[in-house]
């Protein structure tokens, strides 16, 4: 008998997705405009956070902590010049949600709605949560954090990632 004992005997493979050249760009940049369009025009779809969602999935899918991490950062700025919040608001945010996605999506496989729904929702409250201590510390402005509309805010993001996530499925690179 060997005394050895290998602690990853269970673990099932988790690919890693490589996407067509430019797709991440033109994905980030359409969302972006997206997302100001919808402000301007639906209200109501200032719930709504695609972005987030973005890079919520290129994180989970390319499941590298560093790409997550600068792909957060660079989304969080864009979306940061484009509104009207504070600058580097939602680049701290999008910062540790794009690097926690990349982390979990190397440890989880993350594929099947059920959990792309969870995890984009449970994300979204982070989120949420992140930029709440943001304004509250650093910009000393009073703001109520967790209510009936956040937790409707988590679901709507949740099941509008899983038809995006199906619809960004398209663009990996085939290997």
């Amino acid at each position: 008998m060997n005394g050895t004992f290998d602690l990853r005997a269970g673990e099932t493979h988790i690919e890693v997705y490589k996407f067509r050249s430019g797709a991440i760009v033109l994905v980030t940049l359409l969302v972006l405009v997206l997302q100001a369009l919808l402000r301007v025009y639906f209200p109501r779809a200032e719930m709504l956070d695609l972005p987030l969602l973005v890079t919520i999935y290129f994180g989970l899918s390319r499941r590298n902590p560093s790409s997550g991490l600068l792909l957060g950062t660079v989304i969080g700025l864009l979306q940061d010049s484009l509104s009207k919040a504070p600058l580097g608001l939602y680049g701290i945010a999008k910062t540790l949600i794009g690097y926690l996605a990349s982390s979990i999506g190397g440890r989880l496989d993350t594929e099947h709605p059920a959990s792309r729904f969870a995890l984009t929702a449970v994300f979204f409250a982070m989120h949420q949560g992140i930029i709440w201590l943001i304004r509250r510390l650093l910009l000393g402005q009073p703001e109520m954090w967790f209510n009936l509309r956040l937790g409707a805010a988590a679901l709507v993001n949740g099941g509008v990632a899983v038809f995006l996530f199906l619809l960004l499925d398209r663009l990996r690179a085939r290997s």
